[in-house]
C-alpha cells in the first residue's frame, strides 16, 4: 500500500511540473539550434544586458510585425509587468500587398492576432517558427474553402507569404523564443499592416489593398493602440462574427 502511495505522489509531482521543462534541451539535440546557441548566445547576453535585460531572466516575450515598415519587433516583459522593446529585425523580403491573407496561393502575409505554434529546427529556410494562421477570425472572414497555411518567421531571404529575416538573424530570434518557451510561455504574435497610430478615415480608398482590409483594419487598430499605450497585453477573444474583442 505504501508503495502505491509513493507512486501516486511521484505521478502527481510530474503532472504538476512545468510541461515545457526540457524544451530547450530537446531543441538543442538539433545541430542548427546548437549552432544558433554557440554563435549567438554570448552576443545576445551582452546586447540584452546593455539594454537592461538579462538572458537568464527572459520570460514572456511578444512579437509585433509591421508589414509596411517591414519591422519585426521583439518585446520582453520586465519585472514591472510591462513589455519593453528589445530589438527590431527587418523583413529581408516581402510578398503580396497590404491587407489580410484570405486564401491559399495569394502570397499574402496574414494580419491579425496569432501565436508561435511550431518550432522547426530543420527548416528549408535554416530555422523557422510557425504562426498560428488561420485563426478563428481568418476562418470566419475568408469566403474561400482553402485559407492557406504554413506561415513562418524564418531564415533565408525568400518568401511567398512568410516573414524572412535572414539566417543570421533567425538564429538570434529562434534562441530568444526557445528561452521563453522553455519557461512554459505562449509567444503572442500580432501582425499589422502598418503602425496604426493615425485616423484610418484618412485612407482615401481601400481599392489598392487586399480583400478584407476595410473590415479588418478598424478592428485591429484598437489592439495596436491598446498595447502602444499600456505596454501590456490585454486579453483578446474572437466573437462569432470573426471580430477581435479586447477584454
Amino acid at each position: 500500500m505504501l508503495k502505491v502511495f509513493n507512486l501516486l505522489i511521484i505521478g502527481l509531482f510530474f503532472m504538476s511540473s512545468d510541461p515545457q521543462t526540457g524544451f530547450k534541451e530537446k531543441q538543442k539535440t538539433y545541430s542548427r539550434v546548437r549552432t544558433a546557441y554557440s554563435e549567438k548566445e554570448s552576443s545576445l547576453k551582452k546586447e540584452l544586458e546593455a539594454k537592461g535585460f538579462e538572458f537568464s531572466k527572459i520570460n514572456k516575450i511578444f512579437i509585433r510585425a509591421l508589414k509596411k515598415e517591414m519591422d519585426l519587433e521583439v518585446w520582453i516583459q520586465k519585472s514591472d509587468g510591462k513589455y519593453h522593446l528589445f530589438k527590431t529585425y527587418k523583413f529581408c523580403s516581402f510578398s503580396g500587398i497590404l491587407g489580410p491573407k484570405m486564401k491559399q496561393g495569394d502570397l499574402q502575409i496574414p494580419e491579425g492576432v496569432y501565436t508561435i505554434d511550431r518550432f522547426n529546427p530543420w527548416s528549408n529556410f535554416y530555422l523557422s517558427l510557425g504562426v498560428s494562421y488561420p485563426n478563428k477570425a481568418d476562418r470566419i472572414n475568408s469566403p474561400y474553402k482553402s485559407k492557406g497555411g504554413d506561415i513562418f518567421i524564418h531564415g533565408n531571404c525568400v518568401t511567398i507569404g512568410c516573414i524572412p529575416i535572414t539566417d543570421e538573424f533567425i538564429k538570434e530570434f529562434y534562441v530568444l523564443c526557445v528561452e521563453s518557451k522553455n519557461k512554459g510561455h505562449e509567444i503572442p504574435v500580432h501582425i499589422f499592416p502598418f503602425r496604426m497610430n493615425f485616423d484610418l478615415k484618412t485612407i482615401p480608398s481601400y481599392s489598392d489593398y487586399a480583400e478584407g482590409a476595410e473590415k479588418l483594419w478598424p478592428n485591429l487598430q484598437p489592439i495596436f493602440k491598446d498595447f502602444d499605450e499600456k505596454k501590456t497585453l490585454s486579453k483578446i477573444s474572437i466573437d462569432e462574427k470573426g471580430m477581435y474583442v479586447l477584454n
